[in-house]
C-alpha cells in the first residue's frame, strides 16, 4: 500500500520497520549498560535483565538482517532516472560541498552559506547551472579557482570511490 495522503507514494514499509527496531536494540544497550555499575561484583539482577535482552536482541537483529536482505535483493536501481534527477537539480547537490570548501578558506559559515545561497537562487532566474553561477561570481573566485569549483561540482570526481566500502566487504571485485 501507498501513502494515507499521497497516492502516488509507496512507503517504504520495510526500511521504516528495520529503523524502528534498531531503536528496540538501542534501547536495550542502556539496561546492558546498566550492568556495568556493579564491576567485579555480580547479583541476579545482572542475569535477569541479560534473560531478557540478549535473546530480544539477538533474534531482533536476525529478523532485521533477514528483512534488509529481502530489501536488497528485491532493489531496482534505475541508474538512468537517478542521473536523470541529478541533472534537473542543476548541480545543487553540491552546494554543501561548496560550502564548506569555502569555510576551508576561511570564511565564516554564515558568509559561505549567503554566498552559496544567492548562486543556487540564481541559477532558477538564469536557467543556468550551479557550476554556471559560481564561476562568473567574483566574490567566490576570490576564495575557490575555477577549477577548484570545476573538481567539487564533478560528479565523477565524487563517485570515483563508490566501490571502495563494496570491495572492503566483498561485495563486488
Amino acid at each position: 500500500k501507498g501513502s494515507s495522503a499521497m497516492p502516488h507514494k509507496k512507503n517504504p514499509i520495510i526500511s521504516e520497520r528495520i529503523c524502528g527496531m534498531a531503536r528496540l536494540i538501542r534501547g536495550n544497550l542502556v539496561a546492558a549498560l546498566e550492568n556495568v555499575a556493579l564491576w567485579h561484583e555480580r547479583d541476579i539482577s545482572h542475569s535477569s535483565v541479560e534473560r531478557v535482552i540478549l535473546p530480544d536482541s539477538t533474534i531482533t537483529l536476525y529478523y532485521m538482517l533477514e528483512k534488509t536482505r529481502h530489501l536488497l535483493d528485491g532493489m531496482v536501481v534505475n541508474a538512468d532516472n537517478m542521473r536523470r534527477n541529478l541533472d534537473a537539480g542543476r548541480g545543487l547537490v553540491f552546494s554543501q560541498s561548496i560550502l564548506l570548501a569555502l569555510v576551508d578558506k576561511g570564511i565564516t559559515r554564515e558568509a559561505a552559506y549567503r554566498m552559496v545561497q544567492r548562486n543556487a537562487l540564481n541559477l532558477y532566474h538564469n536557467n543556468t547551472t550551479l557550476l554556471d553561477e559560481l564561476l562568473k561570481d567574483d566574490e567566490i573566485l576570490k576564495y575557490l579557482t575555477k577549477n577548484e569549483l570545476k573538481s567539487i561540482c564533478n560528479l565523477e570526481n565524487r563517485l570515483k570511490n563508490i566501490d571502495v566500502p563494496f570491495k572492503r566487504l566483498g561485495l563486488i571485485e
